[in-house]
């Protein structure tokens, strides 16, 4: 996937669209090989993950796909409210309360329709 032509874009595209399974694993195996790399545990290298959507704002997509893996890699939905706790005084309570909707999304506590 590093630099696609027109049609491997759209290919790319369609398949995280309809949730094709080889460019999921090509993308769930770059962030593997980023987590190895940062040398940073699992927890917290999920944490400062969703840490950075938090702080850019990142579509609803982002926090659910970042939020999935951390529940893999064992963080705990405390820990996650902990870095919104954690985040408040640097991005400002505007910001934690537009990203409180998405990280619940992300964590199943309520449906897309709410």
């Amino acid at each position: 996937m590093s630099d696609p032509s027109a049609a491997s874009v759209e290919a790319i595209l369609e398949g995280l669209a309809t949730h094709d399974p080889s460019v999921l694993e090509s993308l769930l195996a770059a962030q593997l090989e980023n987590l190895d790399a940062s040398g940073l545990d699992p927890d917290t290298y999920f944490l400062v993950k969703i840490a950075a959507l938090v702080a850019i704002d990142a579509a609803p997509a982002s926090f659910v796909w970042q939020i999935g893996l951390a529940l893999e890699a064992g963080v705990t939905p405390e820990q996650i409210v902990g870095v919104l706790v954690a985040l408040a005084p640097t991005v400002g309570n505007a910001r934690i309360v537009a990203a409180a909707p998405e990280i619940a999304l992300g964590l199943g506590l309520i449906d897309e329709e709410d």
